[in-house]
């Protein structure tokens, strides 16, 4: 049955992340710069030389204000794209970039429809957004179809399991104010969750995909998905 489902597209529930929410949202996750910072640091080592020296080619999907990509562009990645559904996305990350000083390339473009041609990148990343993507498997085999043989898919985002409990606490840690944090912890809560994945149902997409390996950890709200090609 979940093999069937999958297939199919996913009803999207949320409203799109264009002009006002966009903004609230770049506010909302700017607040907490030292993540990505954090993150990037991590996956800059996972990239292998580009052609010209240190760092590859990475894609960010969903990257949103760009926040994450503009951070692995400071660490020497050589060619850093953004592939985001949002037009005001695409362009808020552009401007954010040239403000930080550093060469990131934003496309608007749909996950399971990437306008790439095939093995361009060595490094997919995906945080906070897969569980909104329409039709996920088709996104997996997208990102299967651009990674380089040998590349790697990592994808960040909510547990389905994770409890009302850890939700909060996981808010709390955000220090966004309280009229934010009420607000964050309804939508995690109420609109989230409802879309997010299990790791059982991961690992049924994966199966969908050319993908060699699955690894899957956890952590107190969210799952780190890594898929090798």
């Amino acid at each position: 049955m979940l093999a069937k489902k999958n297939k199919a597209k996913k009803p999207y529930r949320g409203l799109p992340l264009e002009g006002f929410l966009a903004r609230w949202y770049a506010r909302i996750t700017g607040k907490n710069l030292e993540e990505f910072k954090k993150l990037a640091g991590v996956l800059a080592d996972q990239v292998p030389p580009g052609p010209a020296g240190p760092g590859g080619s990475v894609l960010e999907v969903a990257p949103g204000p760009g926040y994450l990509a503009i951070e692995l562009a400071r660490r020497g990645v050589h060619r850093v794209v953004g592939l985001d559904i949002s037009k005001t996305f695409v362009q808020m990350g552009a401007e954010n970039a040239k403000r930080a000083g550093v060469e990131v390339t934003f496309v608007q473009g749909d996950a399971a429809h990437m306008p790439f041609e095939p093995d361009s990148f060595d490094l997919i990343v995906c945080r906070a957004a897969f569980k909104n993507f329409t039709e996920p498997v088709g996104a997996l085999q997208e990102m299967c179809r651009v990674l380089r043989v040998g590349g790697k898919a990592i994808i960040f985002d909510l547990r389905r399991d994770a409890s009302p409990a850890d939700i909060d606490a996981c808010v709390k840690g955000m220090g966004l104010g309280r009229i934010n944090s009420l607000l964050t912890k309804w939508i995690f809560k109420y609109s989230l969750l409802k879309r997010a994945y299990s790791q059982e149902q991961f690992r049924e997409m994966d199966s969908q995909t050319a993908f060699r390996t699955c690894d899957i950890k956890t952590d107190l709200i969210g799952l780190e998905v890594s898929l090798t090609k």
